[in-house]
C-alpha cells in the first residue's frame, strides 16, 4: 500500500478511501509511518499528533461502513468530504489547530496553545483532511529558510545540505518527502513559492482576500494561507474549499478545479527578467527562466520581454518597513497572545533586532510604506491590463546551503548593540546590511504580496546539481483561474510529479 500511496495525490488518495480500495486508517498508518522514517533526517515535523489523528481515521471508517450498510453514521460530515481520509499537515504559523500547540518556532510562544481553530483549519478538517502535526517555520515566519533556534534547521530532502526555504519549510521538506500530497503553507513575502521553489513543487499564492483570513491583517495585509503540493489539481480543489466552492460539485464549471482541466488559451505572457529585489539573477535561475520562456512558447503562448520598470529601491523600503511592524506586533507585543511579557531571552537576535527597528521606524514610515504599496498595486495592475500572466523567477539562485544566510558573529554583536541603543542611523544600517543578505537569493516574490496578485511557483527545471529550481507565473487580482489553465498545461507537458528526491527513492 506504501507504493501506492506515493503514486497518488490527494485526489487520488481520496477516490481510494471512497471506493473502499483503502481505508483512512490505513493513509494516515502510511503517513506516520513514513514520518518516523524521514522527519529524523529532514526535521520537518515539530509537533504530533498521531492518536488523535488515527481515532478520527477509524471513526470516519466506521462511519463509511454504516453508510453503506445503510445504517446512521455518528458523523457523516467526513465521509462526505471531498479529500475525506488524506492526512494533512499544518504549519506551525499564524493557523491556530483548538488544543494544539502553536510556537511558531519561537521559544516565547512554545507553550501557547490556541482554544480555537483558524477558518483555514476548520475548512480543512471539513473537507476531510486528518491533520496529524505541524511544520516546522522560521521564528515567526521571518526568513526565507527554516532554521528556528527552537526547533533546528529544517532540510531539503533533494539535499540534506541545502535548505527547502521558508517560511513553509516545513511545508514543503514534507511533501517532497512524500509524507503527505499537499500541506498547509502561508505567505506574506513568498513564504509558498520560495519552498515551493526549492523542493520542486507547485505552490499558489492566491489573491488578497480571497482565503478566509487565519489572523487579523498585518500592516499591508500581506500574507494569506493555502498549500503546497505535489499536483496541479490538488491545490485548485483546496482552494475551491477554502474559499467558498465546497457547496458546489467538484470540477463544476467556473470552480478551481474545473478551470484546471479546462484548455489553456494562448497567452500574452510578459517575460521578466529583472531581479526584483535581488542584485542579479544566478546562471541556474536565468537557466530556469529561459527554459519556462521556451516551454510556453511552444505551447503557444505569445513572449514578449518586458522590464517592470519599477523602483525596486522603493519597493524593498516600502516592504521592509511593513515587514517591521508585522515583527514589532509579534514580539513586543506578544503579550496580547500569550499572556506573558516577551523577554528578550525568548527571541533569536535578529527577530528581537527586527522588532526593535519596526517600533523605532516602521511606524513613523508607514503611512509612505502604504502608499508606495498603493503604487506598486497600480502599476501592476496597469501591466496585466496589457498582458495575460507574467513571467518572472521565482528565486535568485538555487536553494542555499543551511547556515549560509545566518547572521555572523558580528552582525549579531550589531543587532544586539541596536537594541541596547536604538540610534535611528545604526538601525538603518543594520536593516539595509540583512535585508542585502536576505534579498539577494530571496527577492523576487516580495512585490506580489505587496500588489495582492495571485502567483505561483511551478517546478520546471533542475540544475546540473540535482537541485530544483522553479520559476514564477503572477496574473490579475482574481486570476487564479487563468494560472491554474497555465499550471495544468505546463505539468502536462512537462510532468514532475514522479520526480522524488533521493531521500524519497531510499526511504520509500
Amino acid at each position: 500500500m506504501q507504493s501506492d500511496y506515493l503514486a497518488h495525490d490527494a485526489i487520488g488518495l481520496a477516490e481510494l478511501v471512497r471506493t473502499r480500495q483503502a481505508s483512512a486508517r490505513e493513509l494516515i498508518d502510511i503517513a506516520i509511518s513514513r514520518t518516523e522514517a524521514v522527519n529524523p533526517a529532514i526535521n520537518a515535523i515539530v509537533l504530533k499528533d498521531y492518536d488523535a489523528a488515527r481515532q478520527r481515521a477509524s471513526r470516519d471508517d466506521a462511519n463509511r461502513t454504516a453508510r453503506s450498510n445503510g445504517e446512521h453514521a455518528a458523523d457523516s460530515t467526513i465521509t462526505q468530504s471531498a479529500l475525506a481520509g488524506v492526512p494533512y499537515l499544518i504549519k506551525d504559523l499564524g493557523a491556530p489547530v483548538a488544543g494544539l500547540r502553536m510556537s511558531m518556532g519561537s521559544r516565547h510562544y512554545r507553550h501557547f496553545v490556541p482554544a480555537e481553530d483558524a477558518p483555514v483549519v476548520a475548512l480543512a478538517k471539513a473537507a476531510g483532511l486528518n491533520i496529524f502535526g505541524k511544520t516546522s517555520t522560521p521564528e515567526l515566519g521571518q526568513m526565507p529558510y527554516t532554521e528556528p533556534e527552537l526547533f533546528g534547521a529544517c532540510r531539503n530532502p533533494w539535499n540534506l545540505d541545502h535548505t527547502p526555504g521558508g517560511s513553509s519549510g516545513g511545508a514543503a521538506a514534507a511533501v517532497a518527502a512524500g509524507i503527505v500530497p499537499l500541506a498547509h503553507a502561508s505567505d506574506g513575502g513568498g513564504s509558498i513559492r520560495i519552498p515551493a521553489s526549492c523542493c520542486g513543487l507547485f505552490g499558489l499564492k492566491p489573491s488578497r482576500g480571497r482565503v478566509p483570513r487565519a489572523t487579523p491583517p498585518g500592516a499591508g495585509d500581506l500574507g494569506i494561507d493555502h498549500a503546497i503540493s505535489r499536483s496541479v489539481r490538488d491545490s485548485a480543489l483546496l482552494l475551491d474549499l477554502l474559499a467558498g466552492n465546497a457547496d458546489r460539485p467538484l470540477g463544476a464549471p467556473g470552480t478551481f478545479l474545473g478551470a484546471s482541466r479546462e484548455p489553456c488559451k494562448p497567452l500574452n505572457i510578459a517575460y521578466v527578467t529583472d531581479a526584483m529585489l535581488a542584485p542579479s539573477l544566478s546562471a541556474d535561475s536565468r537557466a530556469a527562466l529561459e527554459d519556462a520562456a521556451q516551454l510556453a512558447s511552444s505551447l503557444g503562448h505569445n513572449i514578449e520581454p518586458v522590464s517592470l520598470g519599477i523602483d525596486f529601491a522603493a519597493v524593498r523600503h516600502a516592504f521592509l518597513t511593513l515587514w517591521s511592524v508585522t515583527a514589532q506586533d509579534l514580539v513586543l507585543n506578544a503579550e496580547r497572545i500569550t499572556g506573558n511579557k516577551p523577554q528578550r531571552s525568548e527571541f533569536e537576535i535578529s527577530t528581537w533586532a527586527m522588532a526593535h527597528v519596526g517600533r523605532k521606524l516602521g511606524e513613523r514610515g508607514l503611512p509612505a510604506a502604504l502608499e508606495e504599496q498603493r503604487r506598486i498595486t497600480d502599476h501592476l495592475s496597469d501591466l496585466l491590463n496589457r498582458f495575460d500572466v507574467v513571467l518572472c523567477a521565482t528565486l535568485a539562485s538555487a536553494p542555499i546551503k543551511i547556515g549560509e544566510m545566518q547572521p555572523t558573529s558580528a552582525e549579531r554583536m550589531q543587532m544586539r548593540a541596536v537594541t541596547a541603543m536604538p540610534l535611528e542611523a545604526l538601525m538603518k544600517k543594520l536593516l539595509t546590511e540583512a535585508s542585502n543578505k536576505a534579498f539577494a537569493w530571496a527577492g523576487c516574490t516580495e512585490v506580489f504580496n505587496l500588489s495582492g496578485q495571485p502567483a505561483m511557483s511551478v517546478p520546471l527545471y533542475w540544475n546540473a546539481r540535482g537541485l530544483p529550481v522553479g520559476v514564477q507565473f503572477a496574473a490579475r487580482i482574481g486570476g487564479e483561474a487563468t494560472l491554474l489553465r497555465l499550471a495544468a498545461q505546463l505539468e502536462a507537458a512537462r510532468p514532475w510529479f514522479d520526480k522524488r528526491p533521493p531521500l524519497m527513492k531510499a526511504r520509500s
